[in-house]
């Protein structure tokens, strides 16, 4: 490389929302990047107007800004090598293809949509068709007649027609292309646009940019942009094809089928350095059974030979596994400060423990989503079967479960403290009296008190939470439920 600065590239189009793949690739330019002591840039792509979604590059921003991957230049911040938005480098584009064609690597096409349709017609799954090389047969006369004659053109690449084209890939090693099989592809369309070929090729040479990372789903386009490099005298990128991310074995994830993105992922309650670790390891493996990496971590453990060629699965049990141990790892404060949104969506009920819910919940918490479902019983003791009170490891069933609340009623209603400490040697001081396990006094309290199979503290925690009234009136449901 003539460049000794490794420059990466992440280049998303603003359509709305960032995808795990789009994210994906973010993190390893911005993994490689950083490694080298390099610098990150930031470009939009956004030359497909008819895509362009309206707030998008908020959310590109947004998202750069809170997992962390924050770019050196871009167009928030500027930079030696700008505009780092396509739509406003159309002169620069013009230029350099109308520079092409004076290289005889590129040349104008006056075909007009009726011909071209034509074409499209002797299409065959077997045999799709290429653009027929009608314009590149054209004369330097007939040319500059049409030119003058304000005919609408695009420009075109000059493909040879003989040879091969040969490029590296750092994941997929080297790979050759007969010449013959590519198409004379648009560059520069009608109204002044370049096309995404085009124009990633000309912003990656003119912002220094000296390894490219994208999909898989580009190998195939690559040969035309060395063909155009070559054309033009440049230095090739080194060149990073990562693998897609893949819903299963056939099916890509997809945002139209519900698959989620950044955004969703957030929503439902994840943590955003869970996120980026799950990503990470998606296709790039760190050389060891190290799973929980933080971001500087990961920079320092990034290299592209840990790249697979493989399609990488996303596992949202893996990422639930992953976020549940970010989650346990938080300290309490900041998880309850967290939870405390999730929790006013929860509870209604006034003068309930907060602090002493994050500190029973934390441990059981996956995603923090999750707090609003583990916890709707405070408000509204739902509608429960019987079979709750059956639990083959407490030997508990309906029939003692029934003498066990009864039992238990009169205690709790003579507690003048309602105090976790005065209730737990209350229930306790009840066992030993009737010489029973634990789990036959305790886990009918807490079926009582939630209706809930699972929750986030036993009996005597619940009975803390809900308070001494609303703890006697489920007991009494209980019993109540349990004699019918």
């Amino acid at each position: 490389m003539i460049n000794t600065e490794v420059r990466t590239r992440f280049a998303p189009s603003p359509t709305g929302y960032m995808h795990v793949g789009n994210l994906r690739t973010a993190l390893y330019a911005y993994l490689l990047t950083k490694s080298k002591n390099g610098k990150f840039i930031l470009r939009i792509e956004d030359t497909d107007q008819e895509r362009y979604v309206e707030g998008a590059i908020e959310i590109i921003y947004k998202t750069l800004a809170e997992t962390g991957l924050k770019h050196d230049e871009g167009p928030d911040l500027g930079g030696d090598y700008g505009p780092y938005i396509q739509s406003e480098r159309r002169n620069i584009y013009k230029e350099y293809a109308e520079k092409l064609i004076e290289l005889d690597g590129a040349y104008y096409c006056f075909c007009d949509k009726e011909r071209l349709d034509q074409l499209k017609q002797q299409d065959s799954p077997k045999a799709p068709s290429k653009y027929d090389g009608h314009c590149r047969r054209l004369l330097k006369e007939e040319i500059q007649e049409k030119l003058k004659s304000g005919i609408p053109y695009v420009i075109r690449q000059k493909i040879p027609t003989e040879g091969t084209t040969t490029f590296h890939d750092e994941v997929f090693g080297s790979i050759s292309v007969e010449n013959d099989t590519l198409d004379d592809n648009i560059l520069l369309k009608s109204d002044g646009l370049p096309t995404y070929n085009f124009a990633n090729v000309v912003d990656d040479h003119l912002m220094k940019i000296t390894h490219v990372i994208r999909g898989s789903e580009y190998l195939s386009s690559s040969p035309k942009y060395n063909l155009l490099y070559e054309a033009f005298g440049w230095e090739i990128p080194t060149y990073i094809h990562v693998p897609p991310v893949m819903k299963t074995a056939s099916k890509k994830l997809s945002k139209r089928e519900g698959d989620a993105s950044y955004e969703d992922f957030i929503a439902k309650g994840y943590l955003k350095e869970a996120i980026i670790n799950y990503i990470a390891l998606l296709g790039w493996s760190p050389g060891n059974d190290k799973e929980i990496f933080t971001l500087d971590e990961l920079i320092e453990a990034f290299d592209i030979e840990g790249i697979s060629k493989a399609p990488a699965i996303f596992d949202v049990q893996k990422l639930d596994w992953l976020n549940g141990e970010y989650i346990r790892m938080l300290p309490l404060d900041t998880f309850h400060q967290m939870a405390i949104p999730y929790y006013e969506k929860a509870i209604k009920t006034p003068n309930i423990d907060l602090y002493k819910i994050s500190n029973l919940v934390q441990a059981r918490t996956v995603k923090l989503i999750d707090l609003i479902e583990m916890l709707d019983f405070i408000d509204v003791l739902p509608e429960y079967s019987t079979e709750l009170y059956i639990h083959k490891k407490m030997k508990t069933n309906p029939e003692n479960s029934l003498d066990s609340l009864k039992a238990v009623l009169p205690v709790f209603e003579s507690l003048e403290e309602w105090e976790e400490e005065n209730i737990h040697d209350a229930v306790f001081a009840l066992i030993e009296k009737l010489g029973v396990k634990n789990g036959q006094v305790l886990w009918p309290i807490r079926v009582a008190l939630s209706g809930k199979p699972s929750t986030p503290g036993g009996g005597i925690e619940l009975a803390v939470l809900l308070g001494k009234k609303e703890s006697l009136n489920r007991i009494r449901k209980g019993i109540g439920l349990l004699e019918s």
